[in-house]
């Protein structure tokens, strides 16, 4: 996500995709899904310690061409309970201090509560090469869904491989393990075209030890056609300069929406790429560390700096995120 310039940003710029660090994938004959999912494979001890700190940073920006639709017409706001972790497990580690500055342009999260567990870092393989994005774990039938940005699953025409979610990723460290994708979506919008104002993709992953991760780490809310304009946390593991992808990382303030080329939330945040598929929250509560969940990161323009936008849960979200729940 994000605009700066790193050497794992894939930039768009006057409409033209140039690539940089990252190559376009190949799109796997082996698919076994639908244009909107991948049926995922799992390669096991592919994500060691070390190559989940070398992993690049997937970021982009939007230009024009990027946007080929708008959110479909408000409809009824649909909330999502939050669902707290059933099983006992390894307490994440944070920092005893709560965060105090509202806005925030962008710090590490020295909090603790739910977000520590729900959130985590996103590792897959583009185009032979590692990569990672951000993600949340949020309330599903399955009990088992992910939810992040839609180029953080596919993007340049194909589906991300070896995926995996790592809740509260501490410098290397799973403390609650690694969950590996049986099944990756994305909106109709951003699996057709990569539509930035769809930008917004799933996992279900498999269950690890014989639990569910919700079990294990909690979810939380989330909310469907909610209005813009609230008040608005964001958190990632911005992964390019000035961060390093190791800690938690969030920013707060009043969000608007975006003037320009999307109908997308905005937000003052100064994270970089990595961060992208993090979740943003309204109604976030920095005691308990719980929110309802109404976007992810998902890009920044390059010629506004220290500003993010992050696509309206609307219809279209909501028909992922049901197709991704009931799988």
């Amino acid at each position: 996500m994000n605009r700066h310039r790193t050497a794992a940003s894939v930039l768009l710029a006057a409409g033209t995709l140039l690539a940089g660090a990252l190559t376009a994938a190949t799109p796997s004959a082996a698919a076994e899904a639908s244009p909107t999912s991948f049926r995922q494979h799992h390669s096991q001890g592919f994500w060691t310690a070390e190559r989940m700190r070398q992993a690049l940073p997937l970021d982009v920006t939007a230009a024009p061409g990027s946007v080929r639709s708008t959110p479909s017409a408000a409809g009824r706001p649909t909330l999502v309970a939050p669902t707290a972790a059933s099983v006992s497990s390894p307490a994440a580690s944070s920092a005893s201090a709560s965060p105090s500055a509202f806005p925030q342009a962008g710090g590490a999260w020295t909090g603790g509560g739910a977000i520590v567990k729900t959130s985590g870092r996103v590792f897959f393989t583009m185009g032979g090469r590692t990569a990672s994005c951000s993600g949340d774990s949020v309330t599903s039938a399955n009990g088992s869904t992910v939810i992040t940005a839609g180029h953080c699953v596919k993007y340049q025409g194909a589906w991300h491989t070896n995926w995996v979610f790592v809740p509260a990723y501490d410098n290397g460290n799973a403390p609650y393990g690694q969950w590996s994708a049986t099944k990756t979506f994305a909106t109709d919008q951003w699996a057709a075209s990569e539509d930035m104002n769809m930008d917004v993709g799933l996992a279900v992953v498999a269950p690890l030890n014989g639990q569910k991760l919700s079990q294990v780490v909690g979810a939380q809310g989330i909310l469907f056609n909610g209005g813009y304009n609230k008040k608005m946390y964001s958190f990632g593991f911005p992964a390019a300069a000035p961060y390093d992808g190791s800690k938690l990382v969030y920013c707060s303030g009043n969000s608007n929406k975006d003037f320009l080329l999307t109908k997308d939330h905005g937000l003052g945040c100064n994270m970089t790429g990595g961060s992208s598929g993090g979740p943003w929250f309204q109604d976030f509560n920095e005691a308990t560390g719980l929110g309802t969940q109404v976007s992810v990161n998902s890009f920044g323009y390059v010629f506004l700096p220290n500003r993010m936008y992050g696509p309206y849960f609307g219809n279209e979200a909501k028909a992922a995120y049901d197709k991704a729940q009931t799988s």
